[in-house]
């Protein structure tokens, strides 16, 4: 298991964990900048509609990574704990992504 602590609802990353989503995180505020532009330039809606699918897709992506993380830390190490609440946590998070 990866070297994490998350119990009161804080997650320890690594620093490389942090740059990398970081890092995902600046392109998608530039995705997102650039659709204002698109915007503010009057931009055929098509255009727009495409980029809007990207920020979509990339966000998804990241949410993704982020609980594949969770649930390969923070969901195990506090099942091994004893807490099962995190259980009907997971069941909500997975709800959301529907």
């Amino acid at each position: 298991m990866e070297n994490c602590c998350c119990s009161a609802k804080t997650k320890v990353r690594t620093e490389e964990e942090k740059k990398k989503i970081v890092s995902r995180l600046s392109r998608i505020a530039g995705q997102v900048n650039g659709i204002r532009k698109m915007i503010e330039e009057d931009r055929y809606c098509d255009d727009v509609l495409i980029q809007l699918a990207a920020v979509d897709k990339s966000v998804k992506s990241l949410a993704g990574v982020v609980l594949e993380s969770h649930m390969h830390s923070c969901l195990i190490e506090n099942i091994k704990e004893g807490n099962l609440a995190v259980v009907d946590e997971i069941v909500d998070l997975f709800k959301r992504f529907q």
